[in-house]
């Protein structure tokens, strides 16, 4: 076999097995990014409640606000943005190192982590360049506000739900 397509040698084909999860983890972070950058540039910080400048989209149900969250979900360790960006640091390295075990050479697989992997990525760029997590989608239900979050939050949110469903669904497509 040529060296340069030995997949032990060449980075490119490394790249390309895994080009799925690439291609989506830098798109999740680009648009998350983005959209987080959209909000700073449009609302001036801490915009939440009625009257402090949020964008109403459906009146009682959804708004767009600017908050920064120092904590993860439902602003648990608040407080401890640094500790949450080693955590989420060693995430990543943990699925990188990972891969195999994790079955990431499967397509179905490299969607699943490509959408956990760029919503982690996102949030800790927030935390390494702001110290806090930019958040901005707000949804109201009745009495009850669920936590604000954002795209990043989602993006993790559907690619560990998918990834669960898969192994419930086909164990060795997760093992392979």
């Amino acid at each position: 076999m040529n060296e340069s397509l030995d997949p032990g040698v060449s980075l490119a084909w490394r790249l390309l097995k895994y080009r799925w999860l690439i291609a989506i983890a830098a798109s999740v972070l680009a648009v998350d990014q983005a959209s987080k950058a959209w909000i700073r540039a449009r609302l001036p910080f801490n915009t939440y409640g009625e009257g402090s400048g949020e964008i109403v989209v459906v009146r009682g149900f959804f708004n767009i606000v600017h908050v920064g969250n120092t904590g993860a979900a439902w602003s648990m360790l608040s407080g401890r943005s640094l500790l949450l960006a080693a955590l989420a640091a060693a995430t990543l390295v943990a699925i990188f190192l990972g891969r195999r075990a994790l079955g990431l050479g499967v397509t179905y697989a490299q969607v699943c982590f490509g959408l956990l992997c760029g919503g982690i990525a996102g949030n800790l760029a927030d935390r390494l360049a702001r110290g806090h997590v930019t958040d901005f989608l707000d949804f109201h239900f009745g009495s009850y506000a669920y936590p604000t979050f954002n795209l990043a939050d989602t993006a993790i949110c559907i690619g560990v739900v998918l990834y669960i469903y898969s192994s419930l669904r086909t164990p060795r497509l997760v093992a392979s």
